[in-house]
């Protein structure tokens, strides 16, 4: 199913006059109307005049652009298992790859498994692997191109008793140079200064021939994350400790021209909201900032123009949570864009640019079961 930019409701995704006015400003239009409710006739006109020439600087500059124009389409493109869902794609000699789980539900259920398909053409995908290891819940895969030219399958493995988990331990699978296969999935080496037996890496960023991560540990208290470095996408030494309160885990770097690593950070205790950091080689110290938004499945990427672009669970609403898009930068301003069709359990977006399109993936249950999306943005729209 295609859904097209005329196909949508967008009054149901668009932002609303309150929502672009922000908090002070909705309390100023309470203000102003409780004064209306005491006129009438001519007076109440100029008093809605002078309201409105308020308000109109104060929209159009706080309002981002008219985001309809991104969109291309929004297309479901995977719904074989009971429950699919934590995704990313790659870019890969022209090939767009989308990995997924694949199980029975959100955790913890039957142990997952690992999907990856492929598209030539972002419309027709084809099952390129499934990866699965006994005993083991595989979940949250990423994707990236290892320095040797092959696709790294990076991905959590929990082992359970019933409901209970046991241990935790990263796994890693490569494909061949082809892309057309994909090795078992393999144990990964962490440094032993940082290793416990509930380690989660969660994403590698390759720069200049080095694979950066962040590994938290729920079961280390306070609840560490550790910054590690690979070469090989296999062993992997200590970086640093990110010193974070609110139980930091789920973490995404990315990299600067000059360098400079920035760090998403999702939270889950305190005020939940999510930090942004900055470090400069060789990324020891680390300058951090609180974002206005807490985050779940924090993925961003730099645009041509240098502009932060995010995805992210939205939370605001308690009994709808959405996939969200949105403007970040590292003094922890957080900018709304659009909601993505989604609902109830969603969020994990994955990035991938090509030939001018944004390739946004995601898992949503807004139309049932948890299903895997993809929606095709036009690039030149967010700058």
């Amino acid at each position: 199913m295609v859904l097209s930019c005329s196909e949508y409701n967008w009054a149901r995704y668009s932002m609303t006059l309150v929502d672009a006015i922000g908090r002070n400003g909705q309390e100023m239009v309470r203000d102003c109307l409780m004064t209306l409710s005491g006129f009438t006739g001519d007076l109440v006109l100029r008093l809605s005049v002078c309201i409105s020439m308020l308000f109109i600087p104060m929209i159009a500059t706080s309002q981002p652009p008219d985001m309809r124009e991104a969109i291309i389409s929004v297309e479901r493109i995977w719904d074989r298992a009971g429950h699919n869902a934590f995704t990313d794609i790659l870019s890969f000699r022209g090939t767009l790859y989308c990995c997924f789980r694949e199980g029975t539900g959100h955790v913890p259920g039957l142990n997952g498994t690992i999907r990856v398909i492929a598209s030539d053409d972002g419309q027709n995908w084809r099952s390129v692997a499934h990866m699965a290891l006994g005993g083991v819940d595989l979940r949250d895969p990423k994707l990236s191109v290892a320095p040797d030219g092959r696709i790294m399958a990076l991905m959590g493995g929990s082992v359970y008793d019933g409901n209970q988990r046991v241990s935790m331990a990263p796994r890693v699978a490569f494909s061949n140079t082809g892309g057309t296969e994909f090795s078992r999935p393999q144990p990964i080496f962490i440094d032993e200064r940082i290793r416990s037996d509930h380690d989660w890496l969660w994403r590698v960023t390759w720069h200049q021939g080095t694979g950066y991560g962040v590994i938290y540990q729920p079961r280390v208290e306070p609840q560490a994350v550790q910054l590690v470095a690979t070469i090989d996408g296999i062993g992997y030494s200590y970086v640093t400790t990110f010193r974070l309160d609110g139980r930091p885990n789920e973490t995404t770097l990315r990299f600067l021209p000059d360098d400079t690593m920035i760090a998403l950070v999702r939270r889950e205790e305190g005020d939940q909201r999510g930090m942004i950091g900055t470090s400069v080689p060789p990324y020891k110290e680390w300058t951090w900032a609180k974002l206005f938004r807490r985050l779940g499945g924090p993925n961003f990427i730099r645009l041509p123009d240098g502009s932060l672009l995010c995805g992210t669970r939205d939370y605001r609403q308690e009994d709808a949570y959405s996939t969200l898009l949105g403007f970040i930068d590292i003094r922890g301003q957080f900018e709304d864009l659009f909601r993505l069709p989604s609902g109830g359990d969603t969020s994990y977006p994955g990035f991938a640019s090509h030939n001018g399109t944004l390739y946004v993936s995601y898992y949503s249950s807004h139309e049932g079961k948890s299903a895997i999306y993809l929606a095709k943005l036009r690039l030149a729209a967010f700058y």
